[in-house]
């Protein structure tokens, strides 16, 4: 009976719920975000450079394309690693 009951709430609230979700936030239009976007969302979301925006600046963000790169095998050219560093860093770099 409490099963019952708990899969009828659950199946009540679902739609609720779906209305609930959040939309991604698209990057801020500059140049580099064609490639932020292309190399980027193969492993994360986008939101991650809105949401961690308050605590990188340039010298971090370097870090962490760097990271992505070398830990993690990103297949991002030294060209485009600098663009992408320069988009982050002047659009969500603490400083800019």
């Amino acid at each position: 009976m409490k099963t019952s009951l708990m899969l009828s709430t659950l199946a009540l609230l679902s739609p609720v719920c779906s209305l609930a979700e959040e939309k991604p936030v698209p990057l801020l239009e500059a140049p580099g975000r064609d490639l932020v976007q292309s190399h980027c969302i193969t492993c994360h979301s986008l939101d991650y450079p809105r949401t961690n925006s308050p605590f990188m600046d340039r010298k971090a963000w370097e870090a962490e394309v760097n990271k992505m790169i070398s830990a993690y095998g990103a297949p991002i050219t030294a060209e485009d690693a600098k663009v992408i560093v320069e988009y982050l860093a002047v659009n969500y770099g603490v400083g800019g």
